[in-house]
This record gives structure tokens, sequence and C-alpha cells, in this order.
């Protein structure tokens, strides 16, 4: 286990919610509208938008909600987001990759700058770490979505790249271009995902020790209090004996 998905097991043997549920719902509400202001606010018409509207209801995001989030995108003082990817490392040479969607470089950009300055970390350049993550499409069903063998024919009539399935679910990987498309295809045969995101999937990790884990810990759940940052990944590992220790404190 590595990087994000380690970060989000000890907050969650923590007791610890990912995020508040607003908040969550305020980020993917954000990540609609701006797909619908880009493009037509027919889904039909406008990939982005069908991506983004599937990962809203894989997150239970209420309909309502949802067609909020493209309404205001036809308003005429709508905001103006825009993507922006930070890189950078963490403690203990750990590669760190910012996901944020802004209506203010300046000001996001400088919120990013400190909380890296703060927990001993550096703001790299665009391009830096990107080369140790493979940009990926993950799509997630719940055990009762299928058999593993279920799971996989139906990934890879959706052109998929591979499906795994242990005892918490089904996770389809495809490539980030063929995001939209195979989750559309998955959900035709399968149903509704309980999860639809593209990802940066460490290539490379660093195993860290228990302090430098605290300070990456710390780093990330600064960066994502932030409300312009939708996404945080980083290519670090722990030990089991110092995984212990973290969900234990």
């Amino acid at each position: 286990m590595a990087g994000h998905s380690q970060f989000k097991n000890i907050m969650h043997r923590k007791g610890k919610q990912d995020a508040a549920r607003a908040k969550a719902f305020t980020k993917l509400a954000r990540e609609i509208t701006m797909a619908a202001k880009s493009g037509s606010p027919d889904p039909g018409m406008n990939p982005k938008l069908r991506l983004a509207i599937q990962a809203a209801r894989a997150e239970n995001m209420p309909k309502d909600n949802i067609e909020r989030a493209i309404k205001k995108a036809q308003g005429a003082d709508a905001d103006t987001f825009e993507s922006v990817r930070y890189e950078g490392y963490a403690p203990g040479g750990v590669a760190v990759i910012v996901e944020a969607l802004t209506d203010n470089r300046n000001r996001t950009g400088a919120a990013v700058r400190a909380a890296f300055s703060k927990h001993g970390g550096n703001l790299g350049s665009t391009g830096s770490v990107s080369h140790m993550f493979d940009h990926l499409g993950e799509i997630r069903y719940a055990t009762e979505a299928g058999s593993a063998d279920d799971i996989l024919e139906a990934a890879v009539e959706a052109g998929a790249d591979d499906a795994a399935s242990d005892d918490s679910g089904h996770l389809i990987t495809c490539t980030f271009d063929n995001l939209g498309s195979a989750a559309s295809a998955l959900e035709e045969k399968l149903g509704a995902a309980e999860s639809v995101k593209a990802v940066w999937r460490p290539n490379l990790s660093t195993e860290v020790d228990e302090d430098h884990a605290n300070s990456i810990l710390k780093l990330i759940s600064t960066l994502e209090d932030d409300d312009d940052v939708q996404n945080v990944y980083a290519n670090f590992e722990v030990s089991e004996e110092v995984l212990s220790k973290l969900t234990a404190a």
C-alpha cells in the first residue's frame, strides 16, 4: 500500500472521515460547474461533465446538488475556475502531487507553498515528480456487483486495462483518456459505481519512518483542508510497525 491510499487507510483507522460530507460535495460541485462552463451543459455532449457527474453520483451526491452545479455554470456571474497541478517533495524525499481548481491562481499557489514550507517540504516545478506516478482512471464497485470473473469480463468489454477483486470489492483501472467511456460502459452493465476518479498512482515508492510519516500526514491534511485543493497524492510507504504506531496515536 502506498501514498494517498495509505494516508486514507490511516485516517480511517483513526476513526476520521476523509472530509466532511458538505466539503466533499462542494469540491465535487466545483468540478461539475467547471466542466459545464467549459463545454455543453448536456452530459451527453460533454465527456468532461459526464465524468464529473459520474464521480458525484458515486459519492451519493444528491441530484439537486448536481443540477444546481450545472445551472451555476450557465449564470453570467458564475465563477471561472482553472485546473492547476502542483508538484513537490515532502520530508523524507517523498514526492507529492496536488490537484486544485481555483479562481485565483496566486492565492492557491501561495497557500500550497506555505503548506509545504510549514511541514518541512519543498514545492517544485510542474513535472518535477509526476514521472514517479502513472495517471490512471480508477472505477470501484462493491463486492455485490458480481464475481471476479464477471467484473473482469465487463472491464475488458468496457475497454479497461485491468480489474482486481478482493474482500473489499472490485477495482477496475484504465487509461486516463479512457476513463469516461469505460465508466459509462460499466454503468450500463453493472450499475452505478462506488467511485469514479482519475488518480496519480505511484510507480516508485519511498519508505519512511514514523517521524517523516507524521510530517507527511500533517502536510497532506493541511493541503486537503484548503477549499481549492481537490486531490493530494504521495508516493510514501510505511512498515506495518510504523502503521500500527500511527493509528494508535
